[in-house]
């Protein structure tokens, strides 16, 4: 590995950018235990590092893994605080939390916050709110009176439960007949994704960390002119399966229906980058070339940047002319490795 990528590495550990969870690990030489790029404990010096592509290579390396990071783990498994926190909103989703109720359960509420932002890119309080709202929702549609709904997920204020319904379902209560789609999140190798799905197909799935994510989600719900709460669907179930075959290398074409949502031109740009082969890739010169529109090869790269369905819809295996690896939403970093990693299992030559 050259030194300008321990360099990389190096600040990417000293930021905790989570953009390279499952890029590198680091073994720290004066403690003999190597961590993932997220790991809180204080930072060796850059003499005391030493990186590794895989667990593997760090372990026959004679390192151990951190207690604090757990390395071999999936990077922000959901963790005991937040595992009891879902479980406590599905027990009462129409709990609204006050400080009082993290007390209760020995929980800091920054602490919860915290973490429900790394693994949801929400809140803890925006995630109940949500769930809570979902649960109003299905009330309404369900020929319930809005005041009764109202009640019963805890709003006392007629204005004050419209105002909260509108933001986060993107309608007034008496306007329900708008599309409802629900989204998940699933742990990978890479970090943690968010998917967002109807009964029948998929709409987004990008990392959770992906920068500008909270806009890319509203702009979804402000085009389908519909809701987006916490749940789970169909395809969504399946999702989660195909993800752990494709990280495992034994998939390497998505099977879930999904649903595209752009212009003609970006449509046909998305197409083509379906049926660029596993462990190939192609150049945004190439991709213009492939839909016929040669001279357009900026608006493909546009197009090809506004891809909401990560690894689907391959947008990392587009690289620059000169070989060079180019953007990529989720960072670089995960690039290079998605681009390793299918060449790994179907190394073909370019």
């Amino acid at each position: 590995m050259a030194l300008e990528k321990y360099h990389e590495y190096y600040q990417a550990l000293l930021a905790r950018n989570s953009a390279y969870e499952g890029v590198f690990y680091v073994g720290v030489k004066t403690t003999g235990i190597f961590c993932r790029p997220t790991c809180s404990a204080r930072k060796p010096k850059f003499e005391n590092c030493e990186f590794f592509e895989n667990v593997g290579h760090a372990l026959h390396a004679s390192y151990r893994p951190c207690q604090r990071c757990l390395p071999l783990s999936h990077p922000s498994q959901v963790s005991p605080l937040v595992r009891l926190l879902v479980d406590a909103v599905e027990i009462n989703p129409e709990k609204r939390w006050k400080d009082k109720d993290f007390e209760e359960l020995c929980v800091d509420a920054s602490t919860a916050r915290r973490q429900f932002k790394k693994r949801f890119g929400m809140t803890f309080v925006a995630y109940a709110r949500a769930r809570r709202m979902g649960i109003a929702m299905a009330q309404i549609k369900n020929g319930d009176k809005v005041i009764n709904a109202q009640l019963d997920v805890g709003y006392e204020s007629s204005s004050g439960f419209r105002d909260a319904f509108s933001r986060i379902m993107g309608a007034a209560p008496s306007r329900l007949d708008t599309p409802l789609l629900k989204a998940s999140w699933f742990d990978t190798p890479l970090g943690p994704m968010i998917a967002i799905a109807d009964e029948d197909a998929l709409y987004l799935l990008e990392f959770v960390d992906r920068r500008g994510l909270e806009r890319e989600v509203e702009r979804l719900r402000q085009r389908i002119k519909g809701a987006i709460i916490p749940g789970k669907t169909p395809p969504l179930i399946s999702l989660e399966k195909e993800l752990t075959s494709y990280f495992s290398g034994t998939l390497q074409d998505f099977k879930r229906p999904i649903h595209l949502i752009g212009s003609s031109f970006q449509k046909r740009v998305w197409q083509a980058l379906r049926e660029i082969p596993w462990g190939q890739t192609r150049s945004y010169k190439e991709m213009a070339d492939a839909i016929d529109h040669s001279r357009a090869v900026r608006a493909t790269a546009s197009a090809n940047g506004a891809n909401q369905l990560a690894l689907i819809i391959p947008c990392h295996r587009v690289i620059n002319t000169s070989g060079e690896l180019g953007g990529y939403g989720g960072g670089v970093a995960r690039k290079q490795w998605l681009l390793n990693h299918e060449r790994r299992y179907n190394p073909l030559k370019e």
